[in-house]
């Protein structure tokens, strides 16, 4: 099932959508329709559990191409925005998390060259997650380093707490795409936080589709453009630590709950690590792209005033 948060029109609530053949099929709606109850946003469906997954596409197979009058509209005519628009928690980042990145980190970031032996977590706040089409803010007052980061999003299902490594995909609710925004003049005494953290920094959908439409997260190819230009091009199988491993390790010490975001990692091809360094700028547009789950499409926008003798 592929899974969106959806403004019908400009002034409209957010909503909870199914994309069934080029159509946002509102959830609730159907579901009052057929007697059932179903929430209007993706948290509530989340924690339904993975039972509400069935139930809900048994729904649309019934329907399909029948659907009761208001309950569907042309995916064109509506606007997607971040499938969770406000995570609960921050998003738990994975840095470092395959091979060839580690490689042009150490050389332009002062990372380590040995590969990590463990997965290296930072965070993301809230406040950073934008959607399909959102502006990503550029603030030359901050940052004349802004770089792009393509990864695999792994959103978490249900409750998770010392899960094995065996059992870890199990708790998998979906996967979407998120572009890692990062600020590489930002960081701080090593610490990314701020780096990574500003708000919009973290470009999120177009859609979640859920596990079960995707049974190997390891074998998804992809990319990013910027202007047009790819500039990473990659396989998720290329992970250090895949899914099943970062989520044992996360829940061994951090609980994990229904609808939290785990940003897997970018393969190589990040700015910083281009010779020379490239970096974004405002007009310029980026695409981060998954297989089997879409593309995201983010312009940059300035904002703010360049401090004195910084034009």
């Amino acid at each position: 099932m592929k899974l969106v948060t959806y403004r019908a029109n400009v002034s409209a609530a957010a909503r909870l959508g199914a994309i069934v053949d080029d159509l946002v099929v509102d959830l609730q709606q159907l579901g009052l329709y057929a007697g059932e109850a179903l929430p209007d946003n993706m948290l509530d469906f989340i924690d339904l559990g993975p039972c509400a997954i069935t139930s809900t596409t048994a729904l649309l197979e019934r329907h399909r191409g029948q659907w009761p009058v208001g309950v569907a509209r042309p995916l064109v005519n509506v606007r997607l925005l971040a499938p969770i628009p406000r995570p609960r928690k921050n998003i738990f980042g994975i840095g470092l998390n395959y091979v060839e990145h580690v490689e042009e980190s150490s050389r332009t970031l002062d990372t380590a060259k040995e590969l990590p032996k463990q997965p290296v977590i930072f965070s993301k706040p809230p406040t950073t997650v934008i959607g399909q089409g959102d502006a990503i803010e550029h603030n030359q007052a901050i940052t004349r380093q802004m770089d792009w980061e393509v990864e695999l999003a792994v959103i978490i299902g249900k409750q998770a707490k010392g899960v094995s490594k065996n059992d870890a995909l199990d708790y998998v609710f979906g996967y979407s795409v998120m572009n890692d925004i990062s600020a590489r003049d930002n960081r701080r005494a090593g610490q990314w936080i701020y780096s990574k953290g500003q708000d919009t920094y973290a470009p999120f959908g177009p859609m979640i589709v859920t596990a079960d439409e995707i049974p190997d997260p390891h074998n998804l190819d992809l990319s990013l453009t910027v202007n047009g230009v790819t500039k990473q091009s990659s396989n998720t199988r290329h992970m250090l630590f895949k899914v099943d491993t970062l989520i044992a390790d996360i829940s061994a010490g951090i609980t994990l709950e229904p609808g939290d975001i785990i940003a897997t990692g970018t393969p190589a091809g990040v700015g910083a690590g281009r010779s020379p360094q490239e970096w974004m700028w405002p007009g310029d547009v980026v695409v981060a792209t998954v297989e089997k789950i879409g593309s995201l499409r983010n312009p940059i926008v300035a904002v703010g005033e360049l401090p004195p003798g910084k034009a």
